[in-house]
């Protein structure tokens, strides 16, 4: 093994932070089995000229592991290895190497260039891998807070007109990329030229790979496509819900009331489907469901720039799951290069100054520094949505609807995980505004009665306090929307979510603030993370 460095710490299991939510099941799922060694040999092999090893680096994400290998040389290579919650075994790494590859053969967009990769974990590493050289430039997260405002609005441009190349690109059908001998059947799949093909959605959200979210498929077959047009992409959606629901109607007794039974979850979805079959047939719907491939987490982390001009995009990384999805699809979200950029520490101390004057001076620094984050975030955000509209319409015109019609979409293959509640609103809204919205004949979906109107408000009451509580933890905790936490901090999180949970039990329990208090039973129903103390 000449050549090889060293194992860095714990190279086959998980240690970039804790979760609190099933925690050990997150970490479970993030163990890979893998020869490290077989993985050094072939990274030397794939780089001209090394013949060691001077640095391996480890890095975890949120689907992968990551080792960067820098050689003798000062040559670099990445190799980049899904874990189980990355998506399907074998698909997801060749629909990323082809998606790659097909944008690299039909556009000028840059992507670092693939050296070897497998997606057939018999192979001698004995797990899925993809060795790409090194992406060049600096990752325009580390620098995006240095930049001037001027900077960062020519960046953008640069970043949409690269955005604007991949959505022109026109496809037959709804789905993933695959190359035409990828591992699945033939009737799984629609043939394309250049030795492509679309297949399966290779999306977490169509296969059981998210940490603690079942699927049964048992009172439905699971439908992930491809989709060759919009009705039967509409299926999809909800069949996707529908293979969520326990069978035989077994139900969590830790889900708060209101998260609707097995029979509620069943009529729902069956009238969204009804639903979203009759709003997917409106002109201006099927306008905006134009068969559109995007990058799928189109991050300042995955975005790289020159390191004498970060207004030069020099590669964008992470392709995993990005896939052929209706334009409307895309509309919803804003790129984190949109957000202000705050200071990651506090700006102002009171107790670090002696004087008032001290203290005001300091206050109006702090109050100067976060009102000129805020100003250039709204630059930045009227800089993404005019480049939108003039360098890719077909996104632009599905963000101009109103997102009423969309949200039933969005929300059908989630009932089970955000509750009946969610999605019964999004049916009335769209209900209501029928006529308003432009939609042809009468709403399938009969909005409730007045009694049932006053319970589902009491019900959505529960929801969007249970809601706000998750909110309010992930700002307080200082955590990531799934629960994860920074492995340096996770006593103080833990001790901390303790103490938040103390005091919010004390306060949703006062009957002097809640015409329905609710018990330390009830809260730790719709509390988002693990209690057990």
């Amino acid at each position: 093994m000449s050549g090889s460095p060293e194992e860095p710490p714990n190279p086959y299991t998980y240690n970039g932070g804790r979760w609190l939510r099933h925690d050990q099941l997150q970490h479970d799922s993030r163990k890979l089995v893998f020869d490290f060694y077989a993985l050094c040999e072939r990274a030397i092999e794939l780089c001209p000229g090394a013949v060691a090893i001077a640095r391996c680096l480890k890095t975890e994400g949120r689907h992968n592991r990551v080792f960067i290998f820098t050689f003798d040389n000062a040559r670099r290579v990445v190799a980049r290895l899904p874990t189980s919650v990355a998506g399907p075994a074998r698909l997801t790494t060749n629909s990323e190497v082809a998606t790659i590859k097909y944008i690299q053969s039909n556009t000028s967009v840059p992507t670092p260039k693939i050296l070897d990769w497998s997606d057939d974990p018999s192979n001698a590493i004995g797990c899925e891998y993809i060795f790409t050289e090194h992406a060049a430039g600096v990752s325009l997260g580390l620098i995006w807070h240095t930049m001037s405002v001027e900077q960062k609005t020519a960046c953008i441009y640069a970043i949409m007109s690269i955005v604007q190349q991949i959505a022109a690109i026109e496809f037959p059908a709804y789905g993933s990329l695959y190359f035409a001998d990828a591992p699945l059947d033939s009737f799984s799949t629609l043939p394309m030229t250049q030795g492509y093909c679309i297949g399966p959605h290779c999306g977490t959200k169509y296969w059981d790979c998210n940490v603690g979210e079942a699927r049964y498929y048992r009172s439905t077959d699971p439908n992930r496509g491809p989709w060759p047009h919009l009705q039967a992409y509409c299926n999809g959606l909800v069949y996707t819900g529908m293979s969520r629901l326990p069978t035989g109607g077994v139900e969590p007794s830790s889900v708060p009331s209101f998260h609707g039974s097995f029979v509620t979850h069943t009529r729902l979805l069956d009238a969204g489907l009804a639903v979203i079959r009759e709003v997917s047939k409106n002109p201006r719907v099927r306008g905006a469901a134009a068969a559109t491939l995007c990058h799928a987490d189109l991050d300042t982390r995955n975005i790289f720039v020159a390191d004498h001009d970060p207004t030069i995009v020099t590669d964008l990384i992470d392709w995993q799951s990005s896939s052929i999805e209706p334009a409307f699809e895309y509309a919803d979200g804003m790129p984190d290069f949109t957000a202000p950029v705050f200071h990651s520490t506090p700006l102002f101390n009171p107790s670090a100054y002696q004087t008032d004057e001290e203290r005001a001076i300091q206050e109006r620094q702090a109050r100067a520094l976060q009102d000129r984050a805020m100003r250039e975030a709204e630059i930045c955000t009227r800089t993404f949505l005019i480049s939108l509209q003039i360098m890719v319409p077909k996104l632009h015109a599905a963000r101009a609807l109103p997102d009423v019609l969309f949200r039933p979409f969005r929300q059908s293959r989630r009932t089970w995980i955000d509750g009946a509640v969610a999605f019964r609103q999004d049916l009335i809204n769209i209900a209501i505004g029928w006529k308003e919205l432009g939609l042809a004949g009468s709403c399938p979906y009969s909005v409730p009665t007045v009694t049932e109107m006053f319970v589902h408000e009491r019900e959505l009451e529960r929801v969007r306090l249970a809601k706000g509580l998750e909110e309010g933890l992930i700002y307080a905790l200082g955590v990531r929307d799934d629960g994860w936490a920074v492995t340096e901090w996770w006593k103080y999180t833990q001790a901390l979510q303790k103490q938040s949970f103390m005091e919010i039990v004390q306060h949703l329990g006062d009957p002097r603030q809640y015409e329905n208090p609710m018990s330390e039973a009830e809260v730790r129903k719709i509390w988002p993370y693990d209690v057990d103390f």
